[in-house]
């Protein structure tokens, strides 16, 4: 068994409303060394894989398939075995 571990973020193209808010927040509680803030996302999933290298396989089309927006998100993956 593994655990696929996945960070999601948008693309630097896409505007992030929700970064900028935390930005604006921070810059209103006098942290004005913060220069840009972008929010993401973190998904664990466990795999009844066979291998290491089928588990990244597995999540990686899992991201395709549903986890993921090609459109606007970028991805990366890793996996462990448990």
């Amino acid at each position: 068994m593994y655990i696929g571990k996945v960070n999601i973020s948008l693309k630097k193209s896409v505007l992030d409303p929700q970064g900028t808010t935390v930005m604006n927040a921070l810059h209103d509680m006098g942290e004005e060394f913060v220069n840009d803030v972008r929010i993401g996302k973190y998904v664990e999933v466990t795999l009844k894989s066979d291998s290491e290298d089928q588990a990244k396989e597995d999540l990686d089309r899992l991201c395709k398939k549903l986890l993921v927006n090609p459109i606007i998100e970028t991805y990366s993956i890793s996996v462990e075995k448990i």
